[in-house]
């Protein structure tokens, strides 16, 4: 409790010191598909804007997902709740009416106090929320979507004949485009104007004494708020500025160092990426076989620059973002969060996907900034501290390390955790851990706070040392989280073409997976889609992999003898689930 009083009492320092509301404003950033390969985490997107958040925030290097596909995840983060309690494994319903009516995150503030607004995709739009992304629970507002979202899918990608597809790289000359402009263009510019509305709320007039003029109403628009911004890209389409494309010339482009599938890998565990092979032009003129038929090489640089372009494109808008921020006024007092729904493969085992549990699909990025509490000056060396916790990052991604950050976390937390961190950093109720009954629960959660981790430490820090983690929080804890827990379902198997998005009625298999500090480790188990449960006694294939030896995963050694009793010892881990994982006090 200490170490949250301590944070707050410097937000409220930092709060009465700019003039602005004395409870802390959250700006909470969803970047869809973004893997954690950005300049900071030493990977070779080139992400200035980010990096520079990353230089006064808590950098977290082991942050995971719950299920590695859009809606399922942003529902479990949402709803501070796993995806066999929202009973959300593809895009079918919505928790309140098939699960609980569970409060979600924005909710919490809401009903706190607070003025909450969404922009861009931020619950997946559609069934799973209610049809308008679970307005108006969550939400003071109605939800901003961009009208040129309209335009996902049309033919607008130009290629060297002058033609235009539907293709999956898209550099495009933006003043040509529907409307002049793109979807994350258009909300950055909404965002931007929220910001703008809150802030003529407590500044009527400009140095002047003239009203500021914004566009936009501004009643009912008061701080304290939470302001959510999802931005699409690096989302398939790869469809973003042309002059993106530049920053990484073709040659300078590596490709994976393990662009095939492993012998030892189960079929159940390959993703055939079947939506990409079959909607996109470029992809599907490649002519591969199904489902084990695997994109050209020659492809796989021109698809990476793609991707990475893509990001670059979106860090612009977030270090846009973050200007209108500060030149609101509320850059003192506003809790930043920035993270990826979940990963993304680029090549590494044949995949160009999401959809598994594999570590690059279940490893995001996730940027933590706390006025005054981060962005403390630091005594040591941040790039040396990270060599050893993105190992990982470095292989997969074949660069030199070269990240920075005001605070390294290599503890383990997840997505799930950040709707208690939130709470219990801006001060109001912390929703307990949920029950193992929880449907009937309102306001609970399946994550844990990970605000100890971000305590002000006097002095050197000592979260960058080797083992600073264990030493800060051992005088509260006896043991933080010691593993964490994603799932992915398929219909069969063997892959076929419901393999990356099966409905509920057709998934038969699910695999559960847990990341410990040296092992990776996963079960596919048969699944009753009308019971929501497994059968840990259909165990249809296992694997396992040493983390400190296999940064790539390539090779799975559950089947080995040697290992068998490190097996029986992380399934029975597995089957225990996270209750048994959440941090032990002191």
């Amino acid at each position: 409790m200490k170490n949250i009083v301590a944070i707050l009492c410097v937000l409220l320092h930092v709060s009465s010191n700019s003039a602005l509301s004395e409870k802390p404003n959250v700006l909470f950033i969803v970047i869809d598909d973004l893997r954690a390969s950005l300049g900071c985490y030493g990977g070779p997107i080139i992400s200035p804007n980010i990096d520079q958040l990353a230089s006064k925030s808590a950098l977290f290097t082991n942050a995971m997902v719950q299920q590695s596909v859009c809606a399922p995840s942003r529902t479990s983060f949402l709803t501070g709740r796993r995806p066999d309690t929202t009973r959300l494994y593809d895009f079918g319903s919505y928790w309140r009416r098939h699960a609980g009516n569970y409060t979600t995150l924005p909710q919490h503030f809401k009903e706190n106090g607070y003025f909450t607004a969404s922009v861009g995709k931020v619950f997946h739009p559609g069934v799973t929320s209610g049809g308008h992304d679970d307005y108006p629970y969550s939400w003071s507002v109605p939800p901003y979507h961009p009208p040129t979202e309209q335009y996902t899918g049309a033919k607008v990608c130009p290629t060297l004949d002058g033609t235009l597809h539907n293709n999956v790289m898209c550099p495009v000359n933006v003043s040509v485009m529907p409307q002049k402009s793109l979807p994350d263009i258009q909300s950055l510019e909404f965002s931007s104007s929220i910001l703008k509305n809150l802030s003529v709320a407590l500044h009527p007039t400009n140095k002047q004494g003239k009203p500021i003029e914004t566009g936009q109403s501004s009643q009912d628009m008061q701080p304290p708020f939470f302001l959510a911004v999802g931005f699409h890209k690096p989302h398939i389409p790869w469809k973003y500025p042309e002059e993106f494309k530049s920053l990484y010339p073709i040659e300078s482009v590596s490709i994976a160092t393990n662009p095939y599938r492993s012998p030892t890998q189960p079929d159940v565990a390959y993703e055939d990426y079947y939506t990409m092979r079959t909607y996109r032009e470029d992809v599907k003129a490649m002519n591969m076989s199904f489902p084990f038929g695997t994109i050209p090489l020659k492809f796989h640089a021109p698809m990476r620059q793609s991707y990475y372009a893509a990001a670059s494109y979106t860090d612009s808008l977030v270090g846009k973002l973050l200007q209108t921020l500060d030149e609101t006024g509320f850059s003192n007092n506003t809790i930043v969060v920035l993270f990826g729904d979940h990963g993304w493969q680029l090549g590494e085992h044949a995949e160009w996907c999401k959809y598994s549990n594999y570590e690059l699909a279940t490893r995001v990025p996730l940027i933590v900034h706390i006025p005054g509490v981060t962005d403390k000056p630091r005594s040591s060396p941040i790039k040396n501290q990270l060599q050893n916790s993105l190992k990982m990052i470095q292989s997969q991604d074949n660069v030199k390390l070269s990240a920075a950050s005001g605070m390294v976390v290599a503890e383990f937390v997840e997505l799930v955790d950040l709707f208690p961190t939130l709470s219990d950093l801006a001060g109001i109720t912390v929703p307990p851990v949920c029950p193992p009954e929880p449907f009937n629960v309102t306001l609970c959660s399946e994550g844990y706070s990970f605000a100890p981790l971000l305590e002000p430490v006097q002095g050197s820090n000592a979260i960058l040392q080797k083992d600073g983690m264990e030493k800060l929080t051992s005088k509260r804890y006896s043991r933080w989280k010691n593993a964490t827990f994603s799932q992915y379902p398929r219909p069969g198997v063997i892959p076929n073409k419901k393999t990356d998005l099966p409905s509920l009625g057709d998934i038969t298999v699910m695999g559960y997976s847990m990341r410990t500090k040296d092992h990776h480790y996963t079960e596919w188990i048969g699944f009753n889609p009308k019971t929501f449960q497994g059968n840990w006694t259909d165990v249809k294939a296992t694997e396992l992999y040493f983390n400190g030896l296999d940064y790539d995963q390539n090779q799975n050694v559950a089947a080995d003898p040697q290992f068998k009793d490190i097996v029986k010892q992380l399934s029975y881990q597995l089957q225990k689930g996270w209750r048994e994982s959440l941090p032990v006090p002191a």
